[in-house]
Order: C-alpha cells, then structure tokens, then sequence
C-alpha cells in the first residue's frame, strides 16, 4: 500500500521475549489460541486490537510500553482460513518504517563528516545527471521534487502510474529484480512535481538514492552499513535489509500471511497469498523486514540518543513547514498537546507502526497482515485503527506515514 502524499494514511526473530528487569510485561492472546488472559492485562488495548480484526485486517500484533509497564498482544489470524493467531514478534515486511532505519544510517555518515546534508545529491552519484540544487537534505525530507516511481498522487485527484505494485500484472511479476539505479532512471525519465526545495512531496525514489549514497560513500551494501551500525549493536535479530544476492523473498518462520485481491482478467476477484515476493520494487523506500519487539527496541534507541548525537537528532526533527516531516521521520502532535516521534508503513498486504514519545518513556509498536487490493480499501480503517491506537497510548494524536 504505496503512500504518496502527506495524508496521514497507512497506505525475523519468533520468539515472546521476558520483560527487560525492572518492568512489568503481560501478554493477551487472541481468543482463538485458546489462552487465559491474565487479570493484569490491559482490556482496552486487547478490545483495540479486535476492533480492527472486526474493520478487515487478518491479524494484528501489538507492543506497548509506558508508565504502566510493557503489555503486548494480537488478535485474529496468522493466515487466512486458519485457526491460530500471528504468533507475537513475527517477522513482517514493514514498508516505509524502512525509511527511518536508512536516515539514522545516514545522518551517522554526515556525523562522521562523510557526507554533507547540505551538499548537493549528484555530488555523490554524478552518474545520474540530477539537478544540482537537489541536497542530501532535500532527499530525506521528501523536498527534492523528484517523480515518485511507484506512482503519484497529484491535488486534483489525478493520478500516474509509476513501476507496477498491485493488480494481477504485479501479483504475477512479483519476482522480478529492479536495481536501485533502474528506479532512480525511471523516475528522472518523468517530469519533478516542483522546483527542488519548493515544496513538499513524498517520493519512495528519494530514499533509493539515500541508499546509493551510502552504498558510494561506504563502499558496502546498505545493508552491511545497517548490519554494522544498527542491528547487530542493538540486538536487532529479527530485522533485515535486502540487497541483491538477498532479497529477502521469503520470511522466516513463522510469520502473518500478506494477501493481494484484484479482478483478473475475466473480471473475476481473486485473493493470492503474496508473502513471497521480491521488494526490489520499492526499494529502500519500504522493503525491509522486521518485528513488533525490534521495532521497539530500535525506536526507543533512536529517541534516547543512542544512534545519533543530540545535535543530529534535532536535525532529524526539524520539519518541514507544509508537513511535520523532519529527516526520516514524522514528529506528530498529540491530542494533550505533546508530540510523537513516528514512520508507520505499510507494503502488500503486510503493515507496522513505530511511535515513541521524545523522552522514550512511551512506546507503540504493532505489525498487521491484511488483504490489500489497488483501490487500497482498507486505507481508512488503517487511519482509524492508527489514530485509535496512539490515543489509547499518547492521548491523541494522529498517524504518520505509509509505504
């Protein structure tokens, strides 16, 4: 489910793991696995959560930690027609979430006085012939202008299309390896939204090229970079990023079923389990995969400080004017006036949201697999389950970004 504008819109490790010392962590299953809920746990939050089973999702999988302690929970289905819930910290694919994991790889890099934010993008890849006047910090913002690759959404409505990503064309080509420098050339073939810096427009294409840059300036894959500074100082076994010898087709087990529903060419609908399938479409605009308890982790080390340096951090937050989107991320306002840290994402038929409070004491991570089609049907239950959620958490507040 492919975000391109500002509406707020959703467009492996398998384990439960024990509380950290100090904390207190209850878990609530699902009705269907037969478990007794512990007295202790949190009914409001086990009543969100099959409240979105009710608007349409398969299975939700959630984690919650705050003043009360951590609670964690999921409801519905691991797989379609089956009896067991999404077994808790399954591995998903978690869409545009990606973005902020390649940000904080990056903002490391301009940290270590590699790379410059204000430095224009085609000073590192000069093979693409971009528009001088594009920096590196207009690629993280979404300020570039550049043409969206999986497609735009322009104010009137309009639409154009842009690589195949739903639809019985895509369902059947699902395979199919694009490079990063295939989809940065497709987009510069199409005409800017805006004048670089001009204004503000979501584009999966510039996060490609935030990948390119690492990979020129590092010498490795974005996903070695990741590796070395991200997932494995943070324990993060449950999270990968693709690369091309790994694409990451497959997901360990177990994991939640993602499903894809389209008119084939009889006009007849059709529902195929798309959990296999090759993300080199989106690129690093959304293609890694990870856990609801990496999630977690990963945010709460980013708000307190252990990835970045204050001064980047605050760089990170800065946002932009039209959007309160920073450098890979969203800072939300809540409804009792605070604010969010945030990058929710969503990609064929699998979804996961990330939010922390900026002090870290509060956290929010949740997984979904659904039946996702190209009208993106299930957008406004995933805005309302968003919304609900971060109310129930942070006391109001609204969603951030979806791939």
């Amino acid at each position: 489910m492919p975000d391109h504008s500002p509406t707020p819109t959703i467009t492996p490790g398998r384990r439960h793991h024990a509380a950290a010392p100090g904390t207190k962590e209850t878990t609530a299953m699902n009705s269907t696995a037969a478990a007794t809920v512990p007295a202790q746990t949190r009914p409001e939050l086990q009543q969100a959560l099959e409240a979105m089973v009710e608007a349409g999702f398969t299975g939700v999988q959630l984690r919650v930690r705050d003043e009360r302690g951590a609670w964690s929970g999921t409801a519905g289905l691991a797989e379609r027609g089956g009896s067991q819930p999404p077994p808790l910290d399954s591995p998903v694919r978690i869409g545009s979430n990606t973005k902020t994991f390649a940000a904080t790889v990056l903002l490391q890099l301009v940290g270590e006085g590699k790379v410059g934010l204000d430095t224009p993008a085609a000073d590192y890849l000069p093979e693409f012939g971009l528009d001088p006047r594009i920096t590196v910090r207009m690629l993280l913002q979404h300020t570039s202008g550049l043409f969206n690759h999986t497609g735009e959404i322009y104010d009137d409505g309009s639409k154009v299309y842009g690589v195949p990503w739903s639809g019985q064309e895509w369902v059947e080509n699902r395979f199919k390896a694009y490079t990063p420098e295939e989809l940065v050339r497709y987009s510069l073939e199409r005409p800017v939204r805006f004048e670089p810096g001009a204004d503000w427009s979501y584009a999966n294409t510039n996060y490609v090229l935030v990948r390119l840059i690492v990979e020129k300036v590092t010498g490795r894959t974005l996903a070695e970079e990741t590796a070395t500074r991200i997932l494995e100082p943070l324990g993060l076994t449950g999270t990968a990023v693709p690369s091309a010898d790994r694409p990451l087709t497959d997901l360990p087990e177990p994991h939640p079923h993602a499903y894809h529903r389209y008119p084939d060419a009889d006009g007849q609908e059709r529902i195929v389990d798309v959990t296999r399938q090759n993300p080199a479409w989106v690129s690093t605009g959304g293609d890694m995969v990870s856990t609801t308890r990496d999630l977690e982790t990963f945010i709460s080390a980013l708000v307190g400080g252990e990835l970045l340096p204050a001064p980047l951090l605050a760089e990170m937050y800065e946002t932009h004017a039209k959007v309160p989107y920073g450098l890979g991320v969203f800072v939300q306002p809540t409804g009792d006036g605070g604010t969010v840290i945030t990058h929710n994402g969503g990609i064929s038929g699998h979804g996961a949201l990330m939010y922390a409070a900026p002090d870290g004491s509060r956290t929010l991570t949740a997984a979904f697999n659904y039946v996702d089609d190209p009208e993106l049907s299930l957008a406004p239950a995933f805005q309302k389950a968003t919304v609900m959620l971060v109310d129930l958490v942070f006391g109001g507040g609204g969603a951030g970004s979806a791939e």
